[in-house]
């Protein structure tokens, strides 16, 4: 069962607004699973396996081409070589809520995605549940 989260509106709000949003956060905090339940018509491609990270390092225009946008491109941590990738295309398109990214906070990923996509990305960090999104009333918090 899906619980909703107070972030659901931003996450939309920033799409509109940017080309990307990144959701950021602890290990196991629902990033994914509220990025997908924003938007489940939006492509999914997951660098949690070794071979999709291997196709997104080696040939990042390749394996964006193969997963155009609009696309949710889980555990980015583990291929920052797609962002500069991401800007060229999102400097070209200049469209909105063309990629959305989720990845843990690690400060390395999070200064690769400042320079690289500078002006581009709206910057989110989904946290642990809230007790109103507990209690099933996340537009409370």
């Amino acid at each position: 069962m899906y619980v909703r989260r107070t972030l659901e509106k931003e996450i939309i709000k920033m799409s509109s607004a940017f080309p990307v949003v990144y959701v950021g956060g602890p290990r196991q905090a629902g990033k994914t699973t509220i990025l997908r339940n924003c938007d489940k018509s939006r492509r999914f491609v997951s660098l949690d396996t070794l071979k999709v990270q291997d196709e997104a390092k080696t040939d990042p225009e390749m394996f964006l081409n193969n997963h155009p946008a609009p696309v949710l491109i889980d555990e980015v941590q583990y291929a920052p070589e797609l962002f500069p990738y991401i800007k060229a295309i999102v400097d070209r398109e200049q469209k909105p809520g063309m990629y959305w990214l989720s990845g843990s906070q690690h400060f390395n990923l999070m200064q690769d995605i400042t320079e690289s996509l500078a002006g581009r990305v709206g910057i989110l960090k989904l946290n642990g549940f809230s007790q109103d999104e507990k209690n099933g009333r996340p537009e409370i918090s």
